[in-house]
């Protein structure tokens, strides 16, 4: 595979969205609406354009436009494309294979998001095949990808977080003592978070839980117990405003495993503790604080640890490792890397 080639200015990036429902730019962070995934692409391509040219393809966009994240695009553009230096898929790995067969010199990443299902376990010998090295969004998302495809399939595998706003910190917003949040899309567990809710409601009957959905998936959660209060999508700056009002993020689910949990890692960058199942995806990686950590199986112990919040909460903080200046500097590092001819492998090897 040929290094990163660099243009007469900046070496052309081209970041593939081939699973966006619609095209997204940096104001959709203020109106409400965007997934994690998304805000985490904007935000990384934004922080490398004093260093590279990118471009976005984007399922779902019907015109191209130029921004502050680079020049978007639709998805179909993509095949008409100039050459790139390098390409950044999301997500759907058949399509990186695609585009390998289009470009064959191109040295191409696979940027995943998720935890892939099990008619997926041929992705590790195709992608290795290819000389596709995988980006994963956390050190727990790496192993269990790892133990997913085999030793002997796996492809090279790095780790690069998702990035928490640096300027994001604790303020003098006053904490209600009896208000919770719920900050994520209904499918992760709000039928589950309803009845835990119920639950220690039973107990301390001036509770609210407020749930933020961001709208883009409709999910059937049963009715909503007394005490729910919906705010709809909002958007990043009104989120967390939320956030700050909060004692908590009630998160206590046990079904849906987070890859990383960009919510549970800004809450805690903002000063608020996140309530979340220990053992679940990257839960205890993302929110490390023991105190921070239950069994969401267990009524009793949801229950005591609102208690003792209501009467001292924990101060938490962000972890430094998840900040967009050090994660943007992780992609820096790795696309120049790549620039300088450096050997894929010593650049992709997890860390």
């Amino acid at each position: 595979m040929k290094t990163l080639r660099h243009e007469a200015d900046r070496p052309r990036i081209a970041i593939v969205d081939p699973c966006s429902a619609a095209g997204y730019d940096l104001p959709d962070l203020e109106t409400g609406g965007l997934g994690g995934t998304e805000a985490t692409v904007l935000r990384i391509a934004t922080a490398l354009r004093a260093r590279f040219d990118i471009a976005h393809y984007q399922e779902g966009r019907r015109e191209r436009r130029q921004s502050p994240a680079g020049q978007l695009h639709p998805l179909p553009q993509v095949d008409g494309a100039a050459p790139f230096a390098a390409i950044i898929v999301i997500n759907r790995w058949k399509v990186a294979l695609k585009l390998r067969k289009r470009h064959p010199d191109t040295p191409i990443f696979l940027w995943l998001h998720v935890y892939p299902g099990r008619h997926n376990r041929r992705m590790g010998a195709a992608l290795k095949s290819a000389g596709i090295p995988v980006i994963c969004v956390s050190h727990t998302h790496a192993a269990k990808l790892r133990r997913f495809l085999g030793e002997d399939v796996k492809p090279l595998l790095r780790v690069i977080y998702n990035p928490v706003d640096d300027d994001l910190r604790p303020d003098v917003t006053p904490r209600d003592p009896c208000r919770l949040l719920f900050a994520s899309s209904p499918h992760k567990g709000l039928d589950e978070v309803f009845a835990q809710f119920a639950a220690v409601r039973r107990e301390i009957p001036d509770l609210t839980l407020v749930v933020a959905d961001p709208g883009y998936m409709r999910w059937d959660t049963g009715p909503a117990p007394e005490g729910v209060v919906f705010v709809g999508s909002l958007s990043h700056p009104a989120l967390i405003r939320q956030m700050r009002r909060a004692l908590c993020l009630f998160y206590p689910q046990t079904k849906f495993a987070e890859t990383f949990g960009l919510i549970l890692a800004e809450a805690n960058a903002v000063g608020t503790p996140a309530l979340v199942h220990d053992g679940l995806g990257a839960n205890a990686e993302i929110v490390p604080d023991p105190r921070q950590l239950v069994d969401g199986d267990d009524p009793r112990q949801i229950l005591a640890r609102i208690a003792e919040w209501r009467r001292s909460p924990p101060r938490v903080a962000a972890n430094p490792a998840f900040r967009l200046r050090t994660v943007a500097r992780d992609w820096l590092r790795l696309l120049e890397a790549t620039a300088a001819g450096a050997d894929v492998a010593a650049t992709t090897t997890p860390s």
